[in-house]
């Protein structure tokens, strides 16, 4: 008797995609899928958005898109090199990789220390620019994952949740806000007010921290006119004809996504990079994605977005690694925060905060360090019991054609 292969109707099977979702390797491959999918139309975009620029800066329309090609190279190693790492070096990592992060912060105070747009959070060495800040992002991931999975008995008590985790983090973002860069601030908090709270710390402990931060914004606000004109620019709106200051920016990023309409003006044919939107490269990528790419290219991005929050959520829920579950939260956190306020930020739904879209935006500090950061969730997902099993049962490129054949056809 012979057995007849699998006929394919062409239909899209609902069920056997749920299915698929549901299977104990679809977290690995989800952030694999996800990652490359994001980094990829970044590239595009980022050569797009910055050709007019690039020319008129330095001659050429491709200098930004090499400088980004070549970090999304070195992101790829590292990510490859990140997904080999055993979970037990990740968990040691933390102490190291946060003693690192804040003297790289610190020397953004030295003679090394570059401003760009009234923050001073670059250090430039040998004719390389880079954001210490988002390396901190990824060890305050690791510091306080590894704290909380050593005293996860000891969490009921305020003291160990307290020391050392928040003395740790307010001094890193205190050297953040030393170079009056709130945007990176508030992402860094909520990461790890996102890591106590799937930790299980104490409810009561989270509206002392709440208000605690919500005083320290107010106050940060309320002292610095450009983020005053910021809010105002916000909740005043901006006249028609007061395209100046505040207005300029997110009017022409709403006019960029008007324009782009349903189907987009196409690849390449923006309008508003030519001189008319700061930043078309970096916070304000989105719009011109929309501009370019229309609703389906806008609602790619939030696909991909989701996909890797969905398998970050399914590591949460079915990793039975304390320290897994802890990370993953904060990476987790990391990404989708920052391109939920970069997103709402282009749709004038928040204030212009001025952070960089994730895996997309120009900027090699943070595309190295994200994609860093997704190769260790993929580490978590490959020695997941279930899923190293799976991997281990996959054929080998050796005879995978012959084991894929029908039976009557392999003595042929």
């Amino acid at each position: 008797m012979t057995t007849q292969a699998p006929v394919h109707t062409g239909r899209f099977d609902v069920r056997a995609t749920l299915r698929r979702m549901e299977s104990p390797t679809a977290p690995y491959y989800l952030l694999l899928g996800a990652t490359c999918g994001l980094t990829m139309l970044g590239l595009v975009m980022v050569l797009s958005a910055s050709s007019v620029t690039s020319y008129q800066q330095s001659g050429s329309s491709f200098t930004v898109f090499k400088s980004q090609a070549m970090f999304a190279a070195i992101g790829t190693v590292g990510a490859m090199i990140a997904a080999r790492i055993p979970v037990r070096v990740w968990k040691v990592a933390g102490w190291p990789a946060y003693i690192v992060a804040v003297l790289m912060q610190g020397l953004v105070f030295t003679s090394l220390g570059v401003s760009v747009l009234g923050n001073t959070n670059w250090i430039r060495v040998g004719g390389f620019t880079m954001q210490p800040s988002e390396l901190g992002k990824l060890a305050l991931v690791l510091l306080t994952a590894g704290v909380l999975a050593m005293k996860r008995k000891l969490l009921a008590e305020f003291k160990h949740v307290l020391i050392p985790i928040i003395p740790c983090a307010l001094f890193f973002m205190a050297l953040v806000m030393a170079g009056h860069d709130l945007g990176t601030t508030l992402v860094l908090a909520m990461i790890v007010g996102a890591m106590l709270f799937v930790a299980g710390v104490k409810l009561r402990i989270f509206g002392i921290s709440l208000a605690l931060a919500a005083a320290a914004v107010t106050v940060l606000v309320w002292t610095s006119g450009n983020r005053m004109g910021r809010i105002s620019t916000w909740l005043g709106g901006c006249p028609q004809g007061a395209l100046q200051d505040g207005c300029w920016q997110p009017v022409h990023g709403e006019y960029a996504l008007a324009d782009g309409g349903w189907w987009g003006v196409g690849l390449g044919a923006s309008r508003e990079k030519w001189g008319w939107m700061a930043e078309a490269h970096n916070d304000f990528i989105f719009a011109i994605l929309g501009e370019e790419l229309g609703l389906p290219g806008t609602l790619v991005v939030l696909c991909l977005y989701a996909a890797i929050g969905y398998a970050c959520y399914r590591l949460i829920a079915t990793s039975k690694d304390f320290f897994v579950r802890i990370a993953t939260a904060g990476v987790m956190t990391w990404i989708l925060i920052q391109a939920t306020i970069n997103i709402a930020s282009v749709l004038g739904l928040l204030p212009i905060i001025g952070v960089p879209l994730p895996l997309v935006s120009a900027g090699g500090s943070q595309l190295v360090t994200t994609l860093i950061a997704l190769g260790m969730l993929m580490s978590f997902a490959r020695n997941e019991p279930e899923c190293k099993a799976a991997l281990a049962q996959r054929p080998k490129l050796v005879g995978r054609t012959r084991a894929i054949l029908p039976t009557s056809r392999r003595g042929r």
